[in-house]
């Protein structure tokens, strides 16, 4: 089984808590419902660009994400 980062881990618990549904964070940072669920499993990161739009929907700092800051 392939490592959780610390990205997946903090993504999906926002996600979570947050009870945004995977079909409307897409919309928001302009991306499919796929790249969602990449995120979500690990198979892959957004972009800088994507990052920022998730940020903003969220409601989180990009640094929270990416595990730099609690």
């Amino acid at each position: 089984m392939d490592k959780v980062t610390e990205f997946q881990k903090r993504f999906n618990e926002c996600l979570q808590y947050s009870n945004i549904k995977q079909t409307e964070l897409a919309k928001a940072a302009k991306v499919s419902k796929q790249c969602i669920s990449d995120y979500k499993a690990g198979k892959s990161e957004p972009s800088i660009d994507t990052l920022f739009l998730i940020c903003r929907y969220l409601d989180v700092s990009a640094d929270y994400l990416l595990g730099l800051t609690d």
